[in-house]
């Protein structure tokens, strides 16, 4: 195979002179190769800084694995606390790792103006990082406010690589895990069953059929002498149920 079969030739035209048998210059055109043309890959910067710059760990591949435990509810972070004093007490840092409250950002509408807050993702929840093992079960199972694990019969089933990245993100390696964030959850959904609480309709249950943000208002579906009748509200008149 010839060396240059893959390459694309530029032909350039030259002018040579000779000379006929009466001694008369004579300028013929010749085709020379005169450059060999060479494809180039070209590399984006960003793409570089893009590969360059450190992925966060997932929380599934730190040390232990990831238990759903079962509290008191609205007593989560006093729950932690007690687990984490116990944790300390016991000198029990290198099986139990982390006690975690998953939270969620999520909008509200107050005196008609929107703002985010932090909210509970499984109220009456915590996660746990460790290595389970008897001395480490009996730490955990026997923290006041913990009535127990989460899984199927006696045996606690720790979370899938899939449930532990969707409840948990990280913001670089340097920083512990925080809830997994992303755009703010507003915080009625479509489909749900809210209360009027003021309005000629209030005390009046109904199912949310539209949501418009910008307007902050809802759209809700309610029952008037049998029949559902669509009425438009603001989120400051509707709670949830």
């Amino acid at each position: 195979m010839s060396m240059y079969e893959n390459e694309s030739i530029d032909v350039v035209e030259a002018e040579v002179e000779t000379f006929d048998s009466t001694g008369v210059s004579e300028i013929t055109a010749i085709d020379t190769a005169t450059e060999t043309e060479i494809d180039v890959e070209v590399i984006d910067a960003d793409d570089l800084l893009e590969e360059s710059r450190p992925r966060p760990q997932s929380p599934y591949d730190r040390p232990g694995r990831w238990y759903v435990v079962h509290t008191q509810s609205g007593y989560e972070k006093k729950v932690k606390q007690n687990l984490e004093a116990r944790i300390s007490s016991m000198n029990m840092e290198e099986s139990i790792h982390e006690v975690v409250i998953p939270l969620e950002d999520v909008v509200e509408f107050k005196n008609g103006k929107k703002q985010v807050v932090q909210k509970k993702v499984f109220p009456g929840y915590l996660l746990v990082r460790c290595d389970l093992t008897d001395d480490s079960w009996y730490v955990i199972r026997n923290t006041p406010g913990i009535t127990g694990f989460v899984g199927q019969g006696a045996k606690p089933s720790p979370l899938p690589r899939r449930d532990v990245e969707n409840f948990l993100t990280v913001k670089d390696e340097t920083e512990e895990f925080t809830s997994k964030r992303g755009k703010p959850r507003l915080e009625y959904e479509m489909g749900e069953t809210v209360r009027v609480k003021e309005g000629p309709f209030a005390d009046f249950s109904g199912e949310i059929v539209e949501i418009n943000e910008d307007q902050l208002k809802v759209k809700v579906l309610v029952n008037i002498f049998g029949r559902e009748t669509p009425v438009e509200l603001e989120f400051s008149q509707v709670a949830k149920l």
